[in-house]
Formats: C-alpha cells, sequence, structure tokens
C-alpha cells in the first residue's frame, strides 16, 4: 500500500517494511486528530463571537437597542420555552412552521428528481421544455407568496407550495446535470450486457447522480424553512415567522434574534440527519478525507 495522508496535511513518509496495518493505524488517527482540531476551532470561534457580542452590547460600542445581546436572546429563548409566546405555545408555533417546510421539502425533493432524471434521459424533450423552465425559474420565488395566499389562503396550502417552489428548482437542476454527467462508458457496458432504458436508469443514471441530488438536498431544506416563514411573514396565525413579523412591529430585537437562532438550530438538526443517511445510502463512495496516492 502506497502512502496515506490527509487532506491538505504533509506527506508521512512510512519506514520500508511497514505493515499495510501501521499504515492504516496511522492513517486513522491522522484523520481522527484533524477532526479534533476542526472541532475545537468551530467551538472556539463560537465562543469567541458570541463572547465579543456579549461584550459589545454591555459596553455599549453596539446599540443592544438594535443588536441585542447574546443573553437576552437566551432569555427569550427560556421564556417562550416555558411561557409560551404571544401567539401560544412556542412548540405548537416550531411545528407549524416545521410541517409547512417538511411537506415542501419532501413534496418539491421528490417532484425535482423525478422530473430531473426524466428530463435528463429525455434531450429532446428537455430541449422544448428548457424556454418555460428557465422562464418559471427566472421568477423571484418569495414574489409567489401572495399569490399563493390568494389563491390557497392562509392556512397550510399555501406555505407548502411556496415551500415547494423554493425546493424544486434546487434540486430539479443538480438531479437533471447529474443525469448528463453520468459515465457514458457505465451507460454503454450496460446496454452491451443487455440492459433496458429502466435498468439503464436505475441501476447506472440514478447513482451516478446520487452526489448531485444529496448535494442539493443538504441546501433545499434550508430554502424550504425560507419558503414557509416567508409565506407566514406575508400572512398567517401561527409559525416562526409570524413570530419574527410581531417581535418587528414591537422592535423587539431579542425576539426577532431568538427567532431565527431557534431556525438556526432546527436547520443544522435537519442537515446532521440528512449527512447520516447520505452517509449510509452512499457506502460506495470513495473516502473523501483521504488522499491515497
Amino acid at each position: 500500500m502506497a502512502n496515506i495522508i490527509a487532506d491538505n496535511a504533509p506527506a508521512v513518509v512510512f519506514r520500508p517494511g511497514t505493515s499495510d496495518s501501521e499504515i492504516e493505524a496511522a492513517a486513522l488517527r491522522a484523520i481522527k486528530r484533524r477532526k479534533q482540531q476542526v472541532l475545537s476551532l468551530q467551538i472556539g470561534i463560537f465562543v469567541a463571537v458570541v463572547a465579543l457580542w456579549q461584550l459589545s452590547s454591555n459596553l455599549l460600542w453596539i446599540d443592544p437597542f438594535f443588536y441585542s445581546s447574546p443573553s437576552e436572546i437566551i432569555f427569550r429563548l427560556y421564556d417562550w420555552a416555558v411561557n409560551g409566546t404571544s401567539e401560544g405555545s412556542l412548540w405548537y408555533n416550531l411545528w407549524v412552521t416545521m410541517e409547512e417546510a417538511l411537506i415542501g421539502f419532501f413534496c418539491g425533493s421528490i417532484t425535482g428528481v423525478i422530473v430531473g432524471v426524466s428530463l435528463g434521459r429525455n434531450r429532446f424533450l428537455s430541449d422544448v421544455l428548457s424556454v418555460y423552465i428557465k422562464a418559471i425559474n427566472s421568477i423571484p420565488r418569495v414574489v409567489l407568496a401572495p399569490i399563493f395566499i390568494m389563491i390557497l389562503g392562509l392556512g397550510l396550502p399555501s406555505k407548502v407550495a411556496l415551500a415547494f417552489i423554493m425546493v424544486f428548482f434546487v434540486v430539479f437542476a443538480n438531479a437533471f446535470q447529474g443525469v448528463r454527467e453520468a459515465d457514458r462508458n457505465m451507460i454503454a457496458n450496460a446496454r452491451i450486457l443487455g440492459a433496458s432504458d429502466w435498468q439503464v436508469t436505475r441501476a447506472v443514471i440514478v447513482p451516478s447522480a446520487m452526489s448531485w441530488i444529496f448535494a442539493s438536498l443538504h441546501v433545499s431544506f434550508g430554502f424550504a424553512i425560507i419558503g414557509a416563514i416567508v409565506g407566514e411573514f406575508v400572512g398567517a396565525r401561527f409559525g416562526i415567522g409570524q413570530l419574527i413579523s410581531i417581535a418587528k412591529g414591537t422592535f423587539d430585537a431579542a425576539g426577532m434574534y431568538a427567532a431565527i437562532v431557534l431556525v438556526m438550530i432546527v436547520t443544522l438538526i435537519a442537515e446532521f440527519i440528512m449527512t447520516q443517511i447520505e452517509n449510509r445510502l452512499a457506502k460506495w463512495r470513495p473516502q473523501q478525507s483521504l488522499d491515497i496516492q
């Protein structure tokens, strides 16, 4: 086995006769050490930013009326969790937003993958529809919120529709490009072995496009949250977007930042879950954290 080095790390030269197990153990130690360094820096940056923010607010380097402070934000989150908000329970408002985002995310993702793969496999149909797709995609999605609310009302459907639109085009574009980037040699070999169009799509095209699709899913959940919150801004009775809108109307900076922090936490949890699912479904991919030479 040749030398194994971690990304951006100096090459490690092993003595002659070093066994493969020793090289692998050294590589695993290097990976673990690098993960610890990354985690330490991430925590350090977070603590430094929060401490600087708190200090700046306490010393009036920034105006607490506009920028609040971490301690005020934590207190507001605690108060909402224990006593509820002016619009009811915090958890109910959070669930309303998550329900809108999740339905829009799953519907938009599934539809985007199906349409992207289908058009990617059919060049003639994609050429015919490309001008319409580009025209619709050129519309800023957030301006559709008033239209959806006018047509579908203030309830769940209008928020789901906006989240769906926000997710669909991101997933569609990546799935379409992933299909177009599939290895032509693998497709040709599958056809030589007698595979049908469906078998080629299922066994070659879709696995090849998985990296593209998962890359879009990592960012599209955030877009689903944006769609739900923007819809709640325009018109809703409950939801995190409604809490932000009320906090804005009462000049409650701590309330606005508290709602934003809550959304960030939920999105990071969803990102972690999605990463775990991706790692489980894509075990066949080569390890990215090592460079084998």
